[in-house]
């Protein structure tokens, strides 16, 4: 691998002046930039900029043109650690930011409760006097000071912890929920008291206070429509512009919501950005070049939330549910390339907030990288072939692998490694003696029968775990890790060439295989190290964790009644092996004071030490053909699915996406076809899929991106159906009857591997 590694350190010279993934260098403070007059706000606008032009203070106005260059502060990296799902804490803060918070003012003090709320709004329902009401709403949201006023349990209590805003969430449904209902001068009114707020003179940090109000009216249901967003935004950016202390805080406030209240902010959220993008009515809104940062705020204040439920354990939604699809509809290339360049420009990027982006954007974004390296590659085989006056053989535009069946792995291991230098070329595989030309249904079958057979229990790299029905790597020692390489080879390969591949890992080993997710240039440094905790373990060694979670539960004598020591044992080829989890380990009793540790170091040799050998090869096989900077983008639930696609079948939808050639969707056969299929059981279901395409996972993107097509074919019903992999496309003879269709479909795709002309 040294050759490799020097050739990569150009590479990573240039990654390092990548911008950090969740960090923008721009903030959005109030007021800096131009502002415009919008026609329903435009008191509020203008007054905004007036203020702001004269006292200078707040952040820049991030535009995704050309920056004014102008020094701001930056906004914190939100999600530094999100993606290892680490708490975060005040202790890890640096000094300065742990300064302590500007005093409160003092509130005035008001006495009114959910309960005296509730009943006025019954008795204006009933009147028609909505007085009281009007009163309320007026006074409260006319500033912070009244917000904190009206919602915090003790108007003079500090509450100045992460654990606890302070705030009475029940009164702050109760007012919002009921707000909707009331007459439309009182909503007004409520917008204009959150126009004062926001327009408020800030002279110095922000107090707990200030950040309790943005807590309160971020929550506002009135941002649901168009004719509020201007005001929206700019709460989004005052918001996105507070400093990472503060955004600390907010961070855990915002996961102590309910559950059903956090996923309706996060909605809004993303509906706000995607309106802003593509708005159904134009004229609605400012045009997009005269708030350009609207899209940018909203982004930052989403990361905040995302680092929220990241850090919430459980999860309070699945991260796929911060997608947002209308961005796969944008030019995300032009977005990747001004991340990668924004060592030298501070435009915003989509891609420094991942999160957002779904697993198909970002697998077009390794599709068309990919792509890119491709064409480098081969124009760089053609140049220099022209340059020595060679004859241009096109077999050098691609990665060529001629194996055979006979000898596939011993074959394809020899193969890779001779062509070390075409990985990034397009995959071209030829079975010796078969007359079949790969236009990517061999390909597919290549990686299909060399993952079966890598992974097949008597060869002796992978052991199956039947507890947890996953693979994992064997602790055995030996001279060369070569074979680990190639499957970490043939994953980056798949991934390179978009096949989905029949692996069975624990999320835990696509942790491990992004530590780091880029190559580092020292070829000396630890790789596939990642944080192991007894979670992790659960994921592929239920009883052992679950044996030492009791351990660490266990009220008794821990040392006379569990008799541990420092030292564990393992089976490795038939023998077993001590090994000491720290020196002197086998002379060092386990405790109830040590047991943590002992745990943690435990839990790290299994999934760390006793293999790292073996994951460094694979990891470097792996980066060795996916070298890229979009790999930076990826959780490791993604990679997997990148990987190993999805096991779920929906044949459905395969019907739904079918196209036909030869046959409509109403002929007697392609009815009958579909009626046999949705009735095979689950594994003749995969047996079609592989015979038809080649593979028989379901790509990112669903059965839609198969492009499967059925065919008729001109002859005898005795005929077999034939499949043409290259094209995902099953060809089926005019047969009658369901049975008959059924007796031959089913022959067919139970032996369907090879194409028998040796």
């Amino acid at each position: 691998m040294d050759g490799d590694h020097f050739a990569l350190s150009g590479v990573e010279r240039e990654r390092a002046k990548l911008p950090p993934i969740f960090n923008v260098t721009h903030p959005m403070g109030l007021g800096r930039g131009v502002k415009q007059p919008f026609p329903s706000l435009g008191t509020f606008i203008s007054t905004l900029s007036q203020r702001k032009e004269v006292t200078g203070r707040g952040g820049m106005a991030l535009h995704t043109g050309t920056p004014t260059g102008r020094h701001v502060r930056e906004l914190p990296p939100i999600s530094s650690n999100v993606r290892h799902k680490q708490k975060v804490s005040i202790d890890t803060l640096p000094p300065e930011v742990k300064a302590p918070f500007p005093c409160d003012p003092v509130l005035p003090h008001r006495s009114k409760t959910t309960r005296d709320f509730l009943e006025d709004m019954e008795r204006a329902t009933l009147s028609g006097d909505w007085k009281d009401v009007r009163e309320f709403y007026l006074t409260t949201f006319n500033s912070f000071i009244e917000i904190n006023a009206a919602f915090k349990r003790e108007p003079n209590a500090p509450f100045n912890t992460i654990e606890d805003s302070g705030v009475n969430a029940k009164f702050v449904n109760a007012v919002y929920e009921a707000l909707l209902s009331t007459p439309q001068d009182i909503q007004k009114s409520v917008l204009k008291g959150i126009i004062n707020s926001l327009l408020r003179e800030w002279k110095g940090p922000r107090t707990k206070d200030d950040l309790r109000a943005y807590l309160i009216l971020i929550q506002n249901p009135q941002y649901s429509t168009t004719s509020t967003y201007v005001i929206y935004a700019h709460l989004l950016r005052q918001i996105a512009a507070l400093s990472e202390a503060d955004h600390h805080f907010l961070v855990h406030w915002f996961k102590k919501l309910s559950a059903r209240r956090f996923r309706q902010l996060v909605e809004r959220v993303l509906q706000f950005i995607s309106t802003r993008l593509f708005p159904a009515e134009p004229d609605d809104l400012p045009p997009l070049a005269k708030c350009s940062w609207w899209v940018p705020s909203a982004t930052k204040v989403l990361a905040l939330f995302n680092a929220a439920n990241s850090v919430s354990s459980p999860p309070i939604m699945p991260f796929t549910e911060f997608y947002n699809m209308t961005l796969d509809h944008i030019d995300i290339m032009e977005q990747y390339r001004t991340w990668q360049s924004n060592g030298h420009s501070n435009r915003f990027s989509f891609c420094q907030f991942p999160f957002i982006l779904s697993t198909v954007v970002k697998k077009s974004i390794i599709q068309r990288d990919s792509e890119q390296q491709m064409i480098s590659m081969a124009r760089q085989s053609l140049v220099n072939k022209v340059s020595r006056r060679q004859r241009v053989d096109m077999d050098l535009l691609f990665l060529n692998i001629k194996v055979r069946r006979a000898q596939l792995l011993n074959d394809s291991l020899d193969e890779l490694t001779r062509k070390r230098a075409d990985l990034k070329k397009k995959l071209k595989v030829t079975f010796v003696g078969e007359a079949g030309l790969d236009m990517g249904g061999l390909t597919k079958e290549w990686f299909l029968l060399l993952v079966r057979q890598i992974f097949h229990t008597d060869y002796g790299m992978f052991t199956y775990l039947k507890d947890s029905r996953c693979h994992w790597f064997s602790s055995w020692k030996c001279d060369n890790y070569s074979e680990f390489q190639l499957v970490g080879t043939l994953m980056g390969l798949a991934v390179y060439n978009s096949i989905a591949l029949d692996i069975q890992f624990p999320p835990y080993c696509y942790r491990k295989l992004l530590t780091p997710p880029t190559v580092p240039c020292d070829q000396n440094a630890p790789v596939g190290m990642a944080t192991a905790t007894l979670d992790d373990l659960q994921q592929i060694m239920p009883e052992l964790a679950r044996g030492l979670g009791e351990l660490l539960s266990y009220d008794g004598n821990v040392e006379e009644d569990f008799y541990l020591t420092f030292q564990v044992f393992q089976e490795e080829m038939g023998v077993v092996r001590s090994h000491n989890l720290k020196p002197g380990g086998d002379k060092i009793p386990v405790t109830k004071q040590n047991r943590k540790e002992y745990v943690l170091l435990y839990v790290d040799f299994l999934l760390n030490k006793s293999i790292h050998k073996q994951f460094a090869a694979f990891y470097h096989g792996f980066h060795s053909v996916c070298a890229s900077d979009a790999l930076m983008l990826l959780r490791p639930e993604e990679v997997e699915m990148l990987v190993c696609g999805s096991p779920d079948l929906d044949l459905n939808a395969l019907q739904r996406a079918a196209q036909y050639e030869g046959y409509s969707r109403t002929d007697l056969t392609v009815r009958c076809f579909w009626d046999v299929v949705l009735a095979f059981p689950f594994d003749l279901q995969k047996r079609l899929l592989h015979f038809a395409t080649g593979s028989d996972r379901v790509p990112v993107g669903g059965m839609a991106d198969f492009n499967f097509k059925v065919a008729r074919i001109d002859v005898s019903t005795d005929w077999l159906p034939i499949s043409h992999t290259c094209f995902n496309q099953i060809c089926l003879p005019p047969y009658r009857t369901r049975k008959e269709l059924k007796h031959k479909l089913t022959i067919a795709i139970s032996n369907a591997e090879g194409f028998g002309l040796e």
